[in-house]
């Protein structure tokens, strides 16, 4: 009965086994990484579920596993055999060894950390699918370390730790000692280095973020001095607000960080001043903390609106993304709209639009700025940017930006912008093409409002060819 048993168990570990490698692969074929225990990712819905499936099968994996003979189970001490082969997904194509420490970059491929970074400090490009990266950020790949780890012991292979030391969990007294060094530190650089360890703690470990507001009372408002003082230094002002954001991730955190005397307004401060990484993390921490409508009225104002329509415009691709997303959902609210479009945010908005990168992203926010009327006056100043959109509506390529530039041209519309339009719909029937878009409904109904307005208010016939 025994072995007839422990026959099941490793057949249903076999099995396991199999559909694990099957989701791998469809994961690596998406691009599997995750932005380190924020919660942001731009990874689709499909890749989410394989990613999710993946988790349940390797916590089965376990179960089965925990239940065979001892006998059946590789001993941490055993030689590694030499027979073993490494499954090809679990190496990385630059040192065709397998991954100790898998990151993933801007497209989606995963490789070994230590040589795509040295690789990219050359060339911005995938080694893989030699298309040009939007970013040069990578993010390591857990899901996919995870794997190769179980898969490791399971076969009783030898792999490398990652280069870097061990950090392990501290105690509650542990991080109150931390807060204790940074407000009154022995030295500036003694200081740095516990709000560094802080930032360290709060991102590998939930436990250390989930408690950090309950356990320690007064810790943010600690956490945060440093930041008073005018002449903070950049690695001290970025260990903090870093620190800040991985903590303002828990809900449970939201409302008491954003209530918290001069949060905001160093935060605020932060989106201006210091490294890009401190400026992206600040409005990163906006961001998070906007998941709580009521800490709109806390958060919104007309300075940081203004710092963060110098992010979208000073930023690299990443971190105009992060600064777009907080002004969007602040702008829900009529109220911060108008806000915005004397912050400067439009015309931002506009030359991320016209450089290419991410454009579907940007037009979304700007549709939306474009509902009231000073941000039409705001892109009215730059009349060549109407044609811009026009190029964007010929091509097609992006059904999102086709949606939001066809509603910008609406937002914009008046007499005053009637010839341009038509001599559009004249030289390209450009709205008569996306009238016949069967992908969207919204496309297709708002380039039939743009022709019917065409007729009534431009030639007095319909323009274009059906």
């Amino acid at each position: 009965m025994e072995e007839s048993t422990a026959e099941s168990t490793a057949a249903n570990a076999d099995t396991l086994k199999v559909e694990l490698k099957k989701l791998l692969i469809e994961i690596l074929s998406n691009g599997g990484g995750e932005i380190e225990d924020r919660g942001e990712s731009d990874a689709s819905s499909g890749v989410l579920k394989a990613i999710d499936e993946a988790i349940r099968l390797l916590n089965r994996l376990r179960e089965v596993e925990s239940k065979k003979p001892e006998s059946d189970i590789p001993s941490s001490s055993s030689s590694q055999s030499p027979k073993v082969e490494v499954p090809k997904e679990f190496k990385c194509i630059l040192s065709n060894a397998i991954m100790i420490d898998p990151v993933t970059i801007a497209s989606g491929n995963t490789y070994e950390k230590s040589y795509i970074t040295e690789l990219l400090k050359h060339a911005p490009k995938c080694p893989k699918t030699n298309e040009v990266l939007s970013h040069s950020l990578c993010t390591p790949n857990h899901l996919l370390d995870e794997l190769i780890t179980k898969w490791c012991i399971d076969n009783g292979y030898d792999r490398l730790k990652p280069p870097h030391e061990v950090v392990t969990e501290l105690s509650r007294d542990g991080v109150e000692s931390l807060l204790q060094r940074i407000s009154s530190p022995s030295s500036d650089e003694d200081q740095n280095e516990a709000a560094k360890e802080i930032r360290c703690q709060t991102n590998k470990f939930p436990s250390v973020r989930n408690r950090f507001v309950a356990l320690h009372p007064g810790a943010i408002t600690t956490l945060i001095r440093p930041l008073s003082n005018f002449i903070t230094k950049p690695e001290l002002r970025e260990n903090i607000i870093t620190a800040l954001f991985n903590i303002s991730i828990v809900m449970e955190n939201k409302e008491a960080i954003a209530q918290t005397d001069n949060v905001v307004g160093e935060l605020r401060f932060s989106l201006s001043c210091g490294t890009m990484e401190s400026r992206r993390n600040s409005a990163s921490t906006f961001l998070s903390l906007l998941a709580i409508d009521s800490n709109k009225e806390i958060i919104g104002s007309k300075l940081m609106l203004i710092g963060l329509g110098s992010l979208i415009g000073e930023g690299e691709t990443v971190t105009s993304l992060v600064a777009g997303s907080v002004v969007y959902q602040l702008c829900q609210d009529l109220k911060y709209r108008e806000m915005a479009t004397s912050a400067g945010v439009v015309p931002a908005l506009m030359g991320k639009i016209e450089a290419g990168s991410y454009a579907a992203e940007f037009l979304i926010v700007l549709a939306l700025l474009t509902t009231y009327e000073r941000g039409v006056k705001e892109m009215e100043k730059r009349p060549e940017f109407i044609k811009h959109l026009f190029s964007i509506l010929r091509k097609r390529s992006c059904l999102m930006s086709c949606e939001n530039a066809v509603l910008i041209v609406i937002n914009m519309w008046n007499l005053g912008r009637v010839a341009i339009v038509n001599e559009e719909e004249n030289k390209h029937a450009t709205f008569a093409m996306l009238r016949k878009e069967e992908s969207s409904v919204s496309l297709a109904t708002n380039a039939d409002m743009v022709l019917q307005w065409l007729k009534v208010y431009g030639t007095g016939k319909a323009p274009a060819i059906e």
